[in-house]
């Protein structure tokens, strides 16, 4: 008898750890797809914000570093995310990363039919892929210089009134041509790579 009870105490004390680490896999889990859920959601907020001003180039700068989004809408993506995988934001733990990298730390309690929870964290990070140097504006032509002579509408070799195309944005060594008549922007996954914090 006493080696049976010794042998039903083991086989409930594996399943109990079997159990528990299943449990804080999930936990895990759902902090990762949470957090990689904010740092997604924040980087098409920064892709549509950029293409709001993509005549502007005076004002890509804050867009391309990743500083122009809500975080509040980000966070909320990671809540959904969550909850998607049977977990809550512990609190209202999803926060900018404190490293100096751009992205989230989002932390998570399960809320599934364990009689146990657990709690877990994961960070994401949101990586610029492109930098844009503007181009110099040409210089002032010396006083007394005659001004182009006007051409015939179809003469010259463009839309005299028409935006010239934005150099100087260049994404993972990829140099892109602006433009401004009809634009052909890089995606949210060419301006930003998103991935879980090592």
């Amino acid at each position: 008898m006493a080696v049976i009870a010794g042998l039903l105490f083991l086989a409930f004390a594996y399943f109990l750890v079997g159990q528990a680490a299943l449990t804080r896999n999930s936990a895990q889990t759902a902090a990762d797809a949470a957090a990689l859920a904010a740092a997604q959601n924040a980087r098409d907020q920064l892709r549509d914000g950029w293409g709001e001003v993509i005549l502007d180039p005076g004002q890509w700068d804050r867009f391309l570093r990743g500083v122009e989004y809500s975080e509040k809408t980000a966070c909320h993506q990671a809540e959904e995310f969550a909850a998607r995988n049977e977990a809550a934001l512990d609190g209202s733990e999803c926060v900018p990363l404190d490293t100096g990298e751009r992205g989230f730390k989002v932390t998570v309690r399960t809320t599934g039919s364990e009689p146990h929870h657990a709690t877990a964290s994961a960070e994401a990070v949101l990586e610029p892929r492109c930098t844009f140097d503007a181009p110099e504006p040409p210089p002032d032509p010396p006083e007394g210089t005659p001004g182009p002579t006007p051409t015939s509408p179809g003469d010259g070799d463009g839309d005299p009134d028409g935006e010239d195309p934005v150099t100087g944005l260049v994404c993972d060594g990829e140099p892109w041509v602006i433009d401004p008549e009809s634009p052909r922007l890089p995606d949210a996954a060419d301006l930003f790579r998103v991935r879980l914090s090592d």
